[in-house]
């Protein structure tokens, strides 16, 4: 079968259209000559023509479709049969196959060359040819491309080297050369670059007694592959055990560590906790992108209202700041994002933490050592002598720093710290808790931010949705909603979003900030007092009503709404 050509070069069809003039073209020329980019490309960053009219026009001219890929189920068996390197390097894509046929999306259909080298591997099936934009393919290689069946050939490997020979550890470096690489470091190198292709923030690593399983959480949600090579979990372990300097040899305790090594170009910080558990020891990964940089307060997602209150508050010059929520609710980010506004020359910030996740310049960062006797209060006590202005504390995890955390606040200096509790409110009646007298958390506490991530709806398969009789009760009990009152929207399921209808995450905030009827009923140690004051705030609004007010702009759905609502009781 013939692939479509054009009839004319591009420039000449496009002038012939009158889409774009001699002038335009000629400039477009000239230019292409200095960069030698493809003509189309110079076309759009001269904004003489937009991808998508370009690529209409080629199909038409073409007579071949032009695919939008988010709304295409493909083919998982064709998008095999391009290797990746050969996929990304003509900007092709295999989207369906057939008996006969093989139907390939490329950006730029009129490249000849390419079209004769994608038409010779795919032989003897036939090539059809249609248009889909870069950008697209480009998103799409990366979902598509995963490292599983790669990650399923080194683990058979692995499996066949252990029952003829035993393990050999090799290198503890995950990123030595191919030859003479170890095939564990392969596995894992597979393992790693999965992870970070699709954007998971944990590798959980799982040995059952019949079954290895591999899990990803991707957006706060676990997806797991199982592979059937259980023996295999030993030389993983040891292997992962000897990059973060653990003791090999102790299999019945737990065992806490962290390396960083390059994946796909990025430096990534990885943080291991091993756990000995029935068929072997369970490892989980965190995985910290330092590549992308910290993020500032603005870029977090937070309301511009909250937004404004919290910077207020940080340019206070004592007090403690509160930042609460579960594991993995981007209490973190936040911290940071405040450091990285208040990291100038004239403050003097040190932080204790464990681990230290971000490195900053300037900033005096400790890493605790229990083992050493490095805790927290100890360290605490020692950073109040270093003349600091701003104090952030990784954690409150005992009575001990609680109460040197809280008389720093009242001695002139600013505390950032964090709290695992579920709201603002209970986050002041905690400190309590854990031993503080409420007059030294009603001196020196002065706000509490409250977070969680909640899915946002996939852009590209977003429909309104009614709510059924279930949710319309809740919405109810929660706000007196009325039903039919609001427009909500749900994701359909779609390429994009892997089918679950969600394609990323957004931070609900919500801001405590204490006044005087607050901080007299924690004099008292008044909790209901408390509790009713703060609710009672003009400018306190709840994580769920947040969470509500950004269902109803269409941000997430109901059903994330009412997972959070369950989740915070």
């Amino acid at each position: 079968m013939v692939q479509p050509r054009l009839k004319m070069r591009l420039g000449d069809l496009l002038v012939q259209e009158q889409i774009i003039s001699d002038a335009q073209l000629q400039l477009a020329l000239q230019q292409q000559r200095q960069t030698s980019r493809k003509l189309g490309a110079t076309l759009i960053d001269l904004d003489f023509i937009s991808e998508v009219q370009l690529l209409q026009f080629l199909a038409h001219q073409l007579k071949i479709p032009f695919f939008d890929l988010n709304n295409l189920i493909i083919d998982a068996a064709a998008v095999t049969l391009l290797p990746e390197v050969q996929a990304r390097r003509y900007r092709a894509l295999a989207v369906n196959v057939t008996d006969n046929n093989v139907t390939v999306a490329m950006s730029d259909p009129a490249d000849l060359s390419a079209l004769d080298a994608i038409a010779s591997m795919l032989s003897p099936k036939k090539m059809v040819l249609a248009v889909a934009r870069e950008g697209q393919l480009l998103d799409y290689f990366d979902r598509l491309y995963r490292r599983t069946r790669e990650i399923e050939n080194f683990a058979e490997q692995l499996q066949e080297e252990y029952q003829d020979t035993g393990f050999e550890l090799g290198s503890s470096n995950l990123a030595t050369s191919d030859e003479g690489e170890a095939t564990v470091a392969k596995l894992l190198r597979s393992l790693f670059e999965d992870a970070i292709q699709v954007g998971a923030s944990d590798i959980h690593i799982e040995p059952d007694e019949k079954v290895l399983r591999i899990r990803q959480r991707i957006d706060g949600l676990l997806h797991e592959n199982i592979l059937s090579e259980v023996r295999i979990a030993q030389a993983l372990v040891l292997r992962l055990k000897l990059v973060a300097e653990l003791d090999i040899s102790e299999k019945r305790l737990p065992q806490d560590g962290r390396f960083n090594m390059k994946v796909r170009g990025r430096d990534v910080d990885v943080r291991i906790s091993t756990m000995p558990v029935q068929h072997g020891e369970s490892v989980v990964m965190r995985l910290l992108d330092q590549s992308t940089g910290i993020l500032s307060l603005s870029e977090t997602g937070m309301p511009p209202d909250i937004l404004a209150r919290f910077r207020r508050q940080l340019k206070r010059p004592h007090g403690m700041i509160l930042v609460t929520g579960p594991t993995g609710s981007g209490k973190t980010t936040t911290l940071y994002g405040a450091l990285s506004e208040l990291n100038q020359a004239s403050n003097k910030i040190i932080t204790v933490e464990d681990p230290v996740e971000y490195r900053l310049p300037r900033v005096n960062q400790v890493q605790v050592n229990p083992k050493i006797g490095l805790t927290f209060s100890h360290v605490l006590r020692s950073t109040l002598r270093q003349d600091p202005d701003i104090l952030l504390v990784g954690e409150m995890r005992d009575s001990e720093t609680v109460e040197i955390g809280l008389r720093g606040a009242i001695t002139g200096h600013l505390v950032l710290t964090t709290l695992h509790t579920n709201d603002a409110v209970t986050s002041a009646l905690r400190l309590i808790d854990m031993g503080a007298p409420g007059y030294l958390v009603a001196s020196a506490l002065r706000a509490v931010v409250a977070q969680r991530l909640v899915r946002r709806v996939c852009e590209h398969c977003v429909e309104e949705q009614v709510p059924d009789e279930g949710q319309a009760t809740w919405l109810a009990v929660l706000c007196g909603e009325e039903p039919g009152q609001h427009i909500y929207h749900r994701g359909r399921g779609c390429q994009s979003c892997n089918f679950t209808g969600y394609r990323g995450r957004i931070g609900i905030y919500e801001l405590l900030e204490l006044d005087q009827p607050m901080m007299d009923a924690l004099r008292r140690n008044d909790t209901e007092a408390f509790a009713q004051a703060a609710r009672l705030h003009p400018h306190y609004r709840p994580l769920a009503l947040t969470a509500l007010d950004y269902a109803r702009r269409g941000v997430t759905s109901v059903d994330e709404v009412l997972r959070l609502a369950e989740d915070l009781g």
